[in-house]
């Protein structure tokens, strides 16, 4: 298999384990919710493989397993990813089968469905300006890692997770279920974390970060942190 099948079927698998977790949590393909939420994921794929489609190399770094990862990177991860499934799973036993939250007004939809895409829509660009946006935490020495200071990277040091926050925002919105807060606020918590840890690590390990860091000053959201 090539390295860019490889690549898509990874994402592929990925894509369509959380798509089916919500349609079978809801017990029903008649979700607009989740089926607007799937649009929302074509039309990203689609970019990501066009508009913002990342480099050969970069395509083979987060397509093979991360060697020098750091542990505590690892451990995140899987709570993000268990956070993230249990979102899926309470949305859609809430908005999908049980409708235990009451019905949000149209305006909150638009407004979830606009966060999530302009989250998407974040990660996708920030993830092409940076050559070096690894799944995780390492320094990447073999592919002669430097600091990317372009781009949405001279607005805030870590703007993929911007967009992630974002986007976690506007899932409970678009969904219109309260009771996915509860795994959202976990994730943002946790990519929180990741992101103070993976400052300190780029700080101690990476050469010229401090010195980026002097000169943009907020890790994800601009003039806050």
């Amino acid at each position: 298999m090539t390295l860019k099948a490889s690549y898509f079927v990874k994402h592929l698998a990925g894509t369509l384990l959380f798509f089916s977790i919500i349609f079978i949590s809801a017990g029903t393909l008649e979700y607009w919710q989740g089926l607007t939420y799937v649009a929302l994921g074509v039309v990203m794929g689609i970019l990501s493989y066009t508009v913002f489609r990342i480099d050969s190399g970069l395509m083979d770094e987060r397509s093979k397993p991360a060697e020098n990862t750091k542990k505590w990177d690892k451990i995140i991860l899987g709570l993000s990813f268990l956070a993230t499934i249990a979102m899926y799973v309470i949305t859609g036993l809430d908005s999908g089968r049980y409708h235990w939250s009451p019905q949000f007004p149209w305006l909150v939809f638009a407004t979830g469905i606009i966060l999530t895409a302009t989250g998407q829509l974040l990660f996708l660009i920030a993830q092409k300006q940076n050559r070096f946006f690894s799944s995780t935490v390492r320094i990447q020495t073999e592919r002669g890692h430097i600091v990317c200071d372009t781009g949405l990277y001279r607005v805030v040091r870590h703007p993929a997770y911007f967009g992630s926050i974002i986007q976690a925002l506007g899932f409970p919105l678009l969904f219109g279920s309260f009771w996915s807060i509860i795994p959202v606020i976990l994730s943002v918590i946790l990519l929180i974390t990741r992101t103070v840890l993976e400052d300190k690590t780029l700080m101690a390990e990476l050469k010229g970060y401090p010195e980026y860091a002097q000169k943009i000053r907020y890790r994800i959201i601009p003039f806050i942190w």
